[in-house]
């Protein structure tokens, strides 16, 4: 299972409690999207992780930069992915980042709401906040690979209550 999170905004430890904690724990690939604040959150994750990947967000300090990206390719269940914290333009400017990344989706995080939008040209993936919802669900997301191919993706609260399904696949359709 591929784990994604973002905007956790602590500076007191990784905040994971309940259904995304044990998400995180069991997860192949657990990935971030920015907006830890402290270097020891960072940390955090990688200690509850079995394989972690992030970037930075716009609230992370020169310590976080250093030691991670702004963004990122990776590939999971044969989807690549690209990952970054935001971009200037909105939706619009994130499908135009996966397709100069060759990537069949995009993960990002900022705005704390969890989302799915297959509406441009590329699938948008926001896994909201486990820690910080700002008047949103507390949230993450999850994907597991399919038989046939791609991956079924779902948005969870931190209770585990799956709000939101979809599909991901090779291709980005």
């Amino acid at each position: 299972m591929l784990v994604v999170v973002s905007d956790t905004h602590s500076t007191d430890g990784h905040r994971l409690t309940s259904r995304t904690l044990k998400a995180v724990r069991e997860a192949d690939l657990v990935v971030h999207a920015g907006d830890f604040m402290r270097e020891s959150v960072l940390d955090d994750f990688i200690d509850e992780s079995e394989q972690f990947l992030a970037v930075y967000g716009n609230n992370d300090g020169p310590e976080i930069r250093a030691r991670i990206p702004e963004a990122r390719n990776f590939t999971y269940g044969g989807v690549e992915f690209a990952m970054t914290h935001t971009r200037r333009g909105g939706g619009t400017a994130l499908s135009l980042f996966g397709r100069e990344r060759g990537a069949d989706a995009v993960i990002f995080g900022h705005s704390h709401r969890p989302t799915f939008d297959r509406t441009g040209a590329i699938p948008l993936i926001n896994p909201g906040s486990h820690a910080q919802p700002r008047g949103n669900r507390q949230a993450h997301a999850e994907f597991e690979e399919l038989p046939d191919g791609g991956l079924r993706g779902r948005l969870v609260t931190v209770d585990g209550d799956v709000f939101k399904t979809f599909r991901v696949v090779p291709g980005g359709n």
